[in-house]
C-alpha cells in the first residue's frame, strides 16, 4: 500500500473537524437523549459513502467497506455529555442549559468523524472493513453492553478508542499495556442488630458499632492485594435516639479494582470480612453487590501497534508510555472482553481536569487524534496475516 501522510491529510481537512466539534460542543445532549447528535453523525458519514444503522434509539454504527478483502477493525467513540454548567467562555459554548461535554465526548466523535473521511478518501487503497461505533451513555448505566447484544460486534476482529487526557500535553498520546481502567462496583451493607435502651446496651445488639468496625476493617483490604485498588465506604446510616441502641445500620461505597482477578477476590473479601463482623458482634449482614463496568485491560499486541503508529505519525518524544492505572472507569472494557483491541489518551492541550467545568481540549486535539486513529486503523488492516482474496475474518 502507498505510505499515507495521515497527519498532513487531517490538516488539510482540519476546518470540516474543527467545525464537527464545535457544532457537538454547542449542542450537548444526555445520555440516550443524543438525538440530534446522532443525526448529525448519520449524515456525516453517509457523505463520506459510509453505510449506517441506528441502534438502541441514539447509537449509530458506520461500516466502511474498503477496496480489497482483508479483516474487520472497529473504531469506538462516545457520544453522551454531562449534567454541568459550562465555564469555559469559548466561542462555541453549550447552548443547552446545566449540559455539558465536560469529558471531551465532543472531541472524540469529532475526532472518529476525521477518521472517517480520512480513511473513506482512501476507500480503494485498503483491505478490510472498518467500523465507526458511536455509542450513547458512557456517563450514565452505559451503552457499549448494550450495543453488543444488539450485535454491534459481529465480525470485528480488533477495536480500538481513546479518552482525552488534560495530563498530557498537545500533540502527545499515552499508551498503557494490560491494567490500565478500573473495574467498578458499588455496594450496599444492611446491618441488623436488636435495639434496647443506651443505659443498657448488655441487653441489645448494637448496630451502629458492628457497622463502624466493619467499615474500618473494609478500608484495610485494598492492601492486601499489592497493587492499586479502591474501596470507599461513602455513607453510613444510624440510628433514631440519642438514648437508644441502634437497631439497624445501612453503609454504601464504591469498589475499583484492576482486572478479573482482583475483582473477584476484592469482592469475595468484602463478604468474608462483613461475615467476620457479623460472627464477633452478634449482628446480622447482608452485603448486596451492584457490577457495573468491567474497566479496561488492554492488549499488548494491539498496544504495541498503537505505540508503534504513535511514534511514526508524531515522534517518539510524543509517546508517553503511562507508568500507572486509573482507578476511573470506562466500559469501553465491554468490548475488550468480545476481542483484542486498545484504549488510549491524546493529549488535551487543556490545564483543567475531566468533568470541571472549565475543561475545553484544544481544538486541534480532534485533528491529530483523527490522522491517528486512521493510521492506527490502516496499520491493522494492512498488516494483519491472512488477508487475501479468500479473507473470511477470524470471528463468526
Amino acid at each position: 500500500m502507498t505510505k499515507i501522510d495521515w497527519l498532513r491529510e487531517a490538516e488539510a481537512i482540519s476546518p470540516e473537524i474543527t467545525a464537527l466539534r464545535e457544532t457537538l460542543h454547542r449542542r450537548p445532549e444526555p445520555g440516550n437523549q443524543e438525538l440530534e447528535t446522532a443525526k448529525l453523525i448519520e449524515r456525516t458519514l453517509q457523505a463520506c459513502g459510509i453505510e449506517i444503522e441506528r441502534m438502541l434509539d441514539t447509537a449509530v454504527v458506520g461500516t466502511l467497506t474498503l477496496g480489497k478483502p482483508g479483516p474487520c477493525a472497529a473504531l469506538r467513540a462516545d457520544m453522551d455529555a454531562l449534567p454541568v454548567t459550562e465555564q469555559t467562555h469559548a466561542v462555541c459554548s453549550s447552548e443547552v442549559p446545566g449540559v455539558m461535554h465536560a469529558c471531551g465526548h465532543d472531541v472524540h466523535m469529532a475526532a472518529a468523524l476525521g477518521a472517517a473521511m480520512l480513511l473513506g478518501k482512501h476507500r480503494d487503497d485498503l483491505c478490510g472493513t472498518v467500523k465507526f461505533f458511536f455509542q450513547p451513555d458512557e456517563e450514565g448505566t452505559g451503552g457499549a453492553q448494550r450495543m453488543i447484544a444488539a450485535g454491534c460486534m459481529e465480525g470485528v476482529d480488533a477495536i480500538f478508542g481513546a479518552h482525552v487526557a488534560p495530563d498530557l500535553p498537545l500533540g502527545h498520546i499515552g499508551v498503557r499495556f494490560g491494567k490500565f481502567y478500573a473495574a467498578s462496583d458499588t455496594f450496599r451493607i444492611l446491618v441488623r442488630g436488636r435495639s434496647c435502651h443506651g443505659a443498657t446496651p448488655e441487653k441489645g445488639v448494637d448496630a451502629l458499632a458492628a457497622a463502624c468496625e466493619l467499615a474500618l476493617r473494609l478500608k484495610k483490604l485494598p492492601a492486601e492485594l499489592g497493587e492499586p485498588c479502591v474501596l470507599t465506604v461513602g455513607t453510613l446510616y444510624a440510628g433514631t435516639a440519642i438514648n437508644v441502641l441502634a437497631g439497624e445500620a445501612e453503609l454504601t461505597g464504591i469498589l475499583r479494582t484492576l482486572g478479573k482477578d482482583s475483582r473477584a477476590y476484592m469482592k469475595r473479601r468484602l463478604r468474608e470480612t462483613a461475615r467476620a463482623v457479623e460472627e464477633t458482634t452478634g449482628a446480622a449482614i447482608d452485603v448486596f453487590l451492584h457490577e457495573s463496568y468491567p474497566g479496561i485491560v488492554n492488549h499488548d499486541g494491539e498496544t504495541g501497534r498503537v505505540q508503534r503508529v504513535a511514534a511514526r505519525l508524531l515522534g517518539e518524544n510524543a509517546v508517553t508510555a503511562l507508568e500507572r492505572p486509573t482507578m476511573t472507569t470506562e466500559d469501553f472494557g465491554f468490548f475488550l472482553d468480545e476481542t483484542p483491541g486498545s484504549y488510549y489518551h491524546i493529549g488535551a492541550g487543556c490545564e483543567y481536569p475531566l468533568h470541571s467545568p472549565h475543561f475545553f481540549p484544544d481544538e486541534r486535539a480532534a485533528v491529530m487524534a483523527g490522522a491517528l486513529h486512521a493510521a492506527v486503523l490502516a496499520d491493522f488492516l494492512e498488516e494483519t496475516p491472512a488477508q487475501g482474496a479468500d479473507w473470511k475474518g477470524t470471528k463468526a
